[in-house]
């Protein structure tokens, strides 16, 4: 006679009712569609695109093979758009990561009115990115700027031309994009902080091990999963900024000072009408992004193991 188990349970080696199957399609299959539909497709037809020569204004296209390719490798601005691209990305990335660490720190305690803070802190994320553009215009400006005087009430001197001046307005825009997207980090970081374990900081006030010892040793362990999702979304995140550049520079000054491979891909296909070469760049962006994300994966399962 079979036991219950027999009932409830498929054999082993057994093939699976086809009621799971037919479940499996019916939760999984209309996200499978919209990624296809949205996602893989637009993938695939921008990589295909940037094998021809195509006027997005005009019906017809032109095969050219790697010829967009091997323009944009040979081309003289590319080093200096890769180099914004890079410096762009790696200090906005760690600036909101580390900013946003020392906040969750600091506010991840019994203090008055830190619900507040924690509210103005997150609010600017919230907010158009072209709005804060257009603020921090202000903020900057070398003549009336809130910087410009904060330095001339210091005996300071004059605040640098923030735009006329290549590295200032990186510089300006690096600011901008840290300032906005700080509260992202930040609540990731107090989320992560709230859910730590308790054990083992108490056994680490046994020990008598130190503040930076704690946090080394015993925090940012626990922090490393956080860390880890952080770095891929804010990294994404960054290499897709397109408003604040296009409200504050334009990708100036000097033709090429803030240009970054998104808002190239912008300037050579609505700007230029070069939606092939757009595509170069894009699918570009795309193998690079790839690569590091599958880097950031091992490097984050070689920790973990």
């Amino acid at each position: 006679m079979p036991s219950v188990n027999e009932h409830v349970l498929p054999r082993a080696g057994g093939r699976r009712p086809w009621k799971s199957y037919a479940l499996f399609l019916a939760i999984v299959g209309p996200n499978l569609a919209l990624l296809a539909v949205f996602t893989y497709r637009p993938l695939i037809e921008n990589i295909r695109m940037s094998f021809y020569d195509w006027n997005i204004s005009s019906p017809g296209s032109t095969f050219i093979g790697f010829a967009n390719y091997r323009e944009w490798f040979t081309r003289e601005d590319t080093a200096t758009i890769v180099v914004n691209t890079v410096v762009f990305t790696v200090v906005a990335v760690a600036g909101s990561m580390a900013l946003g660490l020392v906040l969750a720190l600091l506010l991840d305690r019994a203090l008055k009115g830190r619900n507040l803070v924690r509210s103005v802190v997150f609010a600017p994320f919230v907010l158009s990115g072209a709005a804060v553009g257009i603020a921090f215009q202000f903020v900057f400006d070398p003549n009336f700027g809130l910087i410009n005087d904060l330095m001339h009430r210091l005996g300071l001197g004059s605040a640098p031309d923030f735009y006329q001046q290549p590295h200032w307005a990186l510089f300006m825009i690096t600011v901008t994009y840290v300032w906005k997207n700080l509260g992202y980090a930040f609540v990731i970081y107090l989320a992560a902080l709230q859910g730590k374990r308790a054990d083992l900081d108490e056994a680490a006030a046994v020990d008598g091990a130190s503040g930076w010892t704690h946090f080394r040793k015993v925090l940012l362990p626990q922090l490393r999963p956080t860390t880890f999702f952080l770095s891929i979304t804010v990294l994404l995140n960054s290499l897709q900024v397109f408003d604040i550049i296009n409200v504050m520079t334009r990708g100036g000054p000097l033709g090429n000072g803030t240009t970054t491979m998104v808002y190239q891909v912008y300037e050579e296909t609505f700007r230029n009408f070069r939606a092939g070469y757009g595509a170069t760049v894009a699918t570009i962006m795309f193998l690079i992004l790839l690569v590091v994300t599958v880097a950031q994966v091992r490097l984050m399962d070689r920790g973990a193991r």
